[in-house]
């Protein structure tokens, strides 16, 4: 293996001297999460091959602060091959799917380093959901449309309400006298997009409430969701474009002077990230893990896929909350964690490119990508999300769009984001509609624990 320094990071270097490698701030979360160590596992080996796989090894399992969690991975097969209690496999296949979707994200990073900013940036947009995409994909093949559609709208309102909230929240409680600012520029574009999903996902619905019946209007609506989705990838494809390269300065963290009270607050955080910036494992050896882990993701989204019902019968909960709200908080607990971290810092803009540039990503391409997926399999998935998916979805985007219209942020929009998501998720804590609509309905059975 070469140097880790390749001759492009020479090149590509902001006026601070910091490597500016394309990544985006999706991926910048999960770095707060990473440990690093001075003497790596298998540094005294005297075999290079085994030392740079046993390096390799540390820096992917053991660089994390949620190495704690990767025993759950080999748990959860142990699980499923020896026929444990469905609902302990998806609970444990739940926390595994968490645990490497940070690797993922990580991987990806290490990869934007060998291949230039601009590339970089665009497989660090692209990815960013992998673990969502993965586990729609695997429920269009069991056919199971509505944890599809359930599990994306899920996505969508964790990211706007809960960590954007949260975020909005815990920042305005740091910086309590102070307030924070962040770059209003950013957050239009993204209410934009929103907006432009909103409405794909809207005429759908309008079209089969206008009068006639259910029999006439699913062709139509299947033909005109399909035809949403692919303006809605043209679109996200033009995002793409304006994020990275005609005004990537909208993105861009905004740095500000910070007074003493800031000063105390960031100890310890500059130099950590200033570090972050080399890449510690090579081109292919990332590419490798990024093959294994994506691998076993899938394995374990085969798992949750498979079990999510059982799992919400024995726990006495609905399916469309377990899709909606358990998936996409546990999934991504991980990058929610980073954006909050990012907020207690006062950057608030890293903070809104994670809640809001996930959101979008979902809506303008994981969801589009699903209906023309199922288009080729041969599955009729649409845009109906049904009116209480689609109300809750344009309020939230509505309620969004006036909390960040002014470019100011404090502890009282957070919680008005914090309480909007909790309402929804009551509502769909006591919904009892059934996954599918061609079944008869589901019997629940309530635990007195």
């Amino acid at each position: 293996m070469g140097s880790l320094q390749e001759p492009w990071v020479l090149e590509n270097v902001d006026s601070k001297g910091l490597v500016r490698h394309g990544k985006t701030s999706i991926n910048m979360s999960s770095s707060l999460l990473r440990t690093k160590s001075d003497l790596p596992l298998g540094s005294r080996v005297r075999c290079p091959m085994l030392r740079h796989f046993l390096a390799n090894l540390h820096e992917v399992v053991l660089g994390t602060k949620l190495s704690v969690i990767f025993p759950v991975v080999p748990l959860a097969f142990v699980a499923h091959f020896y026929g444990f209690g469905r609902p302990w496999v998806f609970a444990l296949s739940l926390l595994g799917v968490s645990a490497l979707a940070e690797r993922i994200s990580f991987l990806t990073e290490q990869i934007a380093y060998y291949i230039g900013p601009t590339v970089g940036g665009l497989v660090n947009a692209t990815c960013g959901n992998a673990t969502e995409l993965i586990i729609a994909i695997f429920a269009l093949r069991q056919n199971k449309i509505d944890m599809v559609k359930y599990s994306l709208l899920g996505s969508v309102l964790s990211n706007m309400l809960l960590v954007l909230g949260t975020s909005l929240f815990c920042g305005g409680i740091a910086y309590l006298r102070k307030g924070q600012k962040f770059n209003r520029r950013q957050a239009e574009v993204n209410c934009i997009l929103l907006l432009l999903a909103l409405l794909c996902h809207s005429l759908p619905l309008l079209f089969r409430m206008s009068g006639a019946s259910a029999a006439d209007t699913a062709d139509p609506i299947l033909q005109l969701s399909r035809a949403s989705s692919v303006v809605m990838l043209i679109a996200y494809i033009t995002y793409l474009v304006f994020q990275l390269f005609t005004h990537s300065q909208f993105f861009e963290a905004q740095e500000e002077p910070k007074d003493e009270e800031d000063g105390a607050l960031e100890q310890g955080g500059g130099e950590g990230e200033e570090e972050e910036e080399e890449a510690v494992i090579g081109f292919w050896s990332a590419f490798v893990w990024l093959v294994v882990l994506t691998a076993l993701v899938s394995l374990l989204s085969q798992y949750l896929v498979e079990t999510i019902e059982d799992a919400s019968y024995s726990w006495g909960i609905s399916v469309s909350f377990n899709s909606m709200i358990l998936l996409p908080i546990v999934g991504n607990a991980a990058e929610h964690a980073g954006a909050i971290i990012f907020a207690f810092k006062d950057k608030l803009d890293i903070s809104l490119g994670v809640a809001l540039g996930s959101a979008t990503q979902i809506s303008m391409f994981a969801v589009p990508l699903c209906v023309i997926a199922a288009w080729i399999m041969g599955i009729d998935m649409d845009l109906n999300f049904n009116l209480l998916e689609t109300g809750c979805l344009a309020l939230s985007i509505i309620a969004v769009a006036f909390t960040l219209q002014d470019g100011n942020s404090h502890y009282l929009k957070g919680l008005i984001l914090i309480l909007l998501y909790s309402v929804i998720g009551a509502c769909f804590f006591v919904s009892k509609t059934p996954l599918s609509k061609n079944k008869s309905p589901y019997i629940y059975i309530y635990s007195s624990l």
